[in-house]
């Protein structure tokens, strides 16, 4: 390699006019410049091409990154959106349920009043009626008591009006009066009816539970018309001596 530096040490200096010549005369030395300039363009082409290259895998790798996050952040609210739908769904549901389940409870609820309606409706006709048929039992028996109240005081009238009359006929007629084992019955048994045996009896049950009387029983038997007549007349004129009189008339003209 040429070193200039050398070349000064060893010379002399010169005037310009021989210096030019010499260095006219002096080989010509190719340093590879043009070379290197072309190597150096090459090599810078190759390093923009390299930045280029390299600025492209990043801005690619950038833009990649941003769409996967970008997915991923995708996928996440899709995730989130899917799990909130998930809850609504299911609190949807929970709350038909329960829509379902209340709405089972206001039907039964109304069954139930209206069957409690229906038996307190029916329940106060019950009452109504009862109340009416107490109301009429309670006038019945008071109609009642008030007919025996009056049949009583007129049995204790007539009972007053017949005890001196009934002594009379029980000495005349040979009469007892015995009671006849039920309510409102009277017994009547007459003696000396039978002029061969005095002794033999003939009797009559008489009832005087309602206004009219009536004879139950009988003996001897008599007829029936015959008999009918006697009560008719006791029933129409109220005498009672009269009454014995004739059944006793009619019992000496059976046993005759």
């Amino acid at each position: 390699m040429f070193e200039p530096s050398l070349s000064t040490t060893t010379r002399a200096p010169l005037s310009s006019a021989s210096a030019l010549s010499m260095a006219d005369s002096l080989p010509s030395i190719n340093f590879g410049f043009e070379e290197l300039r072309e190597r150096m363009a090459r090599f810078s082409h190759r390093f923009d091409d390299f930045i280029a290259e390299g600025r492209k895998r990043v801005l690619e790798e950038r833009n990649q990154f941003r769409m996967n996050v970008a997915e991923l952040h995708g996928k996440q609210d899709q995730r989130m959106k899917r799990h909130a739908i998930e809850i609504l769904s299911q609190k949807s549901s929970t709350h038909t349920q329960n829509l379902a389940k209340e709405a089972a409870e206001t039907s039964e609820m109304y069954a139930a009043i209206s069957s409690i309606t229906s038996q307190r409706d029916i329940r106060s006709a019950q009452r109504d009626r009862l109340r009416a048929e107490i109301t009429s039992v309670q006038k019945t028996i008071s109609q009642r008591l008030d007919a025996q109240r009056q049949h009583a005081a007129y049995l204790d009238a007539q009972a007053r009006h017949n005890v001196p009359e009934l002594d009379f006929w029980q000495d005349y007629l040979c009469l007892r009066i015995e009671g006849a084992g039920m309510i409102d019955r009277l017994k009547f048994v007459f003696t000396h009816v039978n002029e061969r045996d005095w002794d033999r009896e003939a009797w009559f049950e008489l009832c005087t539970e309602s206004r009219d009387y009536q004879v139950m029983e009988m003996r001897p038997k008599v007829e029936k018309e015959k008999i009918g007549a006697c009560v008719d007349r006791l029933n129409e004129n109220r005498n009672l001596g009269m009454f014995l009189k004739g059944v006793r008339e009619l019992f000496v003209e059976v046993m005759k």
